[in-house]
């Protein structure tokens, strides 16, 4: 089963979002079908803020590696394509094609001074006609998972907003459509009757289980930087107990019971 038909499965694609070689492993031997890159997970790893504040030299890079230790399918988040110009992207994009990635997440969002505001609709799509059409002639088959941020960025009459651009997106490219943030169980079903394209949504704390999203028609589901963080937070409880403890033993307690 290739990457784009995993989105077509009785069942949503549950897809295991990490940064680094270490979680890509452990994606794989979780017995994930799939893996993406988290771009916040990433950036804060580095020690960037997130919104293409790395260099996609360093992105590739790290790409390079996972893809060198594990055998998942992998998708990239990448941003609003790390280039300014239609070509600029297409090359980015071939690049990481050429080590084996499988697809990509595009965003019409960019932020511009540490604010994320959205690219012009109509722009926007402009572009991503041109990216899939150049993609197509150099025989290059990324799944372009399209990503709308109306309900990310709180906008007024955001399921309005969204439900416009993922038509206009599907009509220019989009092999699927990601909302992340959208939660509420109504708007969820109406983006999923409004597109023929595989849903994809995203981890928030009031997002619905995995079998009520599959009965709104979700196809895919993604973690964002949910997991990471959490990691995060119990690493810095640890080091911050290890700091006022004698001992070591909180370090070994999972250890212990293997």
């Amino acid at each position: 089963m290739n990457f784009s038909q995993l989105h077509h499965q009785p069942q949503p694609l549950l897809i295991a979002n990490i940064w680094d070689v270490p979680s890509a492993l452990a994606a794989e031997n979780a017995g994930y079908q799939a893996m993406a890159t988290s771009s916040a997970a990433i950036a804060a790893m580095l020690g960037y803020a997130d919104g293409e504040g790395l260099a996609f030299a360093e992105l590739r890079y790290l790409v390079s590696r996972i893809r060198a230790c594990t055998t998942l399918p992998l998708s990239v988040d990448m941003e609003a394509g790390y280039a300014n110009s239609v070509d600029g992207i297409v090359e980015n994009l071939q690049q990481l094609a050429a080590l084996g990635v499988v697809g990509v997440n595009l965003e019409d969002s960019r932020v511009q001074g540490s604010v994320r505001s959205l690219e012009n609709a109509d722009h926007f799509a402009h572009r991503l006609l041109a990216i899939r059409k150049a993609l197509n002639a150099s025989g290059c088959s990324l799944f372009l998972n399209v990503r709308t941020d109306a309900f990310l960025l709180g906008v007024a009459d955001a399921l309005q907003v969204t439900l416009s651009r993922i038509a206009h997106y599907a009509a220019n490219g989009a092999d699927g459509l990601f909302v992340p943030c959208v939660h509420r169980a109504q708007d969820i079903a109406t983006l999923v009757q409004q597109t023929t394209l595989p849903l994809n949504v995203m981890a928030v704390p009031e997002l619905a289980d995995f079998a009520t999203l599959a009965e709104l028609g979700v196809r895919r589901i993604s973690m964002g930087n949910a997991v990471h963080s959490a990691i995060q937070t119990r690493l810095n409880d640890l080091l911050l107990t290890l700091r006022h403890q004698p001992s070591f033993a909180g370090v070994f307690d999972d250890e212990s019971h293997r």
